[in-house]
């Protein structure tokens, strides 16, 4: 057991905790109303929805999990740094839309909005499950950077664990959204300290980024399977719709939503597209850690432990438990906001839409707050059940099931020609495909291979589903319109996604 790495990881995490109990008083609000808890009354400005925002997309399990596919697979590994470029100039003009009609009419899911916007309860239970599943091993994959960091700091056994989310789903309960929007200005100035630093020294110490350039040029073609430090020309498809496929994917997740509908204004959503991709600065550096992981000759039974194994090598053990804490701390920021935003989920679009239609705020913000307590229960149950492995490759496929709901929620934004059956359809079509894809695979890869005409293309599978989704969507659209099927009543006006006022 490492005690000085230990004593200042307790350190910084007990104070987070503190700022956890604390921020039910921050920015007062009535946390017995659903919207105060699960959105903290729509009331964070251009700095905290940033904080909020980042600390949720950028997650431990990056921080773990992209320099462990560097560490392991070599330059694959990197999609996920131009990703996190694209996707903000294209979510630039989709999210303001959003956030207005959410605004007017009082949505706090996406599901939400696909009820009013197509009057169709069944699309919106099919929206809402979609977005509970994908998120459930999420949260359950953010144990996994915790997990490698606490054995880093030789503590084994699940105890640690359950510690920190039993105290996690305490704050939660307690403080709602506030919490980790307020535990995520921590988070981040603690992993930006750690980032900047990491870049800094290590270099210096193994001899500048030429010598770990080479190194892990050299490395990597020794690994089972073998890694490249430049992709092969037939790696290309896999790398661009990887890339593509996980940017149209992000900020369809429903804690993503959750944090942008928690915004201020209209223009606060807009300044921070504009100012989120100095995350993917940061990330850019942290891939770069797998690169000096294998320059600094760790060997480590499992890529996940790569990163941990690095800072205890390269830094005084003070300043490993300094980056051991920000990064047990970046997962709980995402871990508490997807755990609200699928509760939200539960609570707006299946408990009260089928059970409880009468459901007073008050009484749907309890229903959020318990399920948020089992949704946790559930990760955690999860992650201590099944081999990690399984976990992570469940994660996987979330975005091939996320991404079946761009049509309804993206293209819906824009206009009502699709009909509701057609986009129900086509999301089913999506979800079976992509599936099976995952699972012709033996459920180990999200890249599958279509040949067409000859022609063997690689590519991300949730790709290939949107695509049938689309065609399936379009052409049963036809369909129906032209046998007059029910449209459902669309209860938005076009002026609701311009809404500009501050709330």
């Amino acid at each position: 057991m490492n005690g000085t790495a230990l004593t200042v990881f307790i350190i910084l995490f007990l104070f987070v905790t503190v700022l956890g109990f604390v921020a039910a008083r921050w920015r007062r609000g009535d946390l017995s109303q659903l919207e105060e808890w699960g959105l903290a009354g729509r009331r964070f400005g251009t700095i905290v929805t940033w904080f909020l925002v980042g600390g949720d997309l950028y997650t431990a399990y990056t921080f773990i999990a992209v320099p462990a596919l560097m560490y392991g697979a070599g330059a694959l590994g990197f999609y996920a740094v131009p990703y996190t470029i694209v996707v903000y100039p294209i979510f630039f003009m989709i999210l303001p839309r959003f956030w207005s009609v959410a605004k007017k009419h009082g949505y706090v899911t996406a599901a939400d909005f696909v009820e009013g916007r197509f009057g169709d309860k069944t699309l919106a239970l099919a929206i809402a499950v979609t977005g509970i599943v994908a998120t459930m091993p999420y949260i359950a994959l953010q144990l996994t950077g915790m997990q490698a960091v606490l054995g880093a700091m030789g503590l084994g056994g699940d105890w640690p664990l359950i510690i920190a989310f039993v105290i996690l789903a305490v704050y939660t309960y307690s403080s709602g959204l506030r919490a980790p929007a307020m535990i995520a200005i921590v988070k981040d100035l603690l992993i930006y300290i750690t980032v900047i630093v990491a870049i800094i020294v290590i270099p210096i110490k193994l001899g500048g980024f030429g010598h770990i350039f080479a190194s892990a040029a050299k490395a990597l073609p020794t690994h089972t399977p073998p890694g490249s430090f430049i992709p092969s020309a037939t790696a290309f498809s896999v790398y661009g719709t990887l890339a593509f496929g996980s940017a149209l994917a992000l900020f369809l997740y429903p804690h993503a939503m959750t944090g942008v509908f928690s915004a201020n204004s209209r223009k606060t959503v807009q300044r921070n597209m504009a100012l989120l991709p100095a995350y993917s600065f940061a990330l850019g550096i942290i891939a770069l850690l797998g690169f000096m992981a294998l320059a600094a000759g760790v060997k480590v039974t499992s890529s996940s432990q790569a990163v941990p194994a690095l800072f205890l090598k390269e830094f005084p053990s003070w300043f490993a438990g300094f980056a051991f804490a920000a990064i047990a701390i970046g997962a709980l920021v995402p871990a508490a906001i997807m755990s609200i935003a699928a509760s939200n989920l539960f609570t707006r679009n299946i408990y009260r839409a089928y059970f409880k239609r009468s459901a007073t705020p008050q009484h749907e913000a309890k229903v959020a707050k318990i399920v948020s307590l089992l949704v946790k229960l559930g990760a955690l149950v999860f992650i201590l059940g099944f081999p990690q492995t399984y976990a992570i490759s469940m994660q996987q496929v979330g975005g091939i099931l996320i991404l079946q709901t761009l049509p309804a929620l993206v293209l819906g934004l824009y206009t009502r020609w699709f009909h509701r059956r057609a986009l129900l359809l086509g999301w089913l079509a999506g979800i079976i495909y992509g599936i099976y894809m995952w699972g012709s695979t033996g459920y180990k890869s999200t890249v599958y291979v279509l040949h067409i005409g000859g022609a063997a293309i690689g590519a991300y599978a949730a790709i290939w589903a949107l695509i049938l989704n689309i065609v399936v969507t379009v052409v049963l659209t036809w369909v129906f319109n032209a046998a007059k099927l029910s449209r459902g009543q669309d209860t938005t006006d076009e002026e609701d996604y311009q809404l500009e006022a501050n709330a």
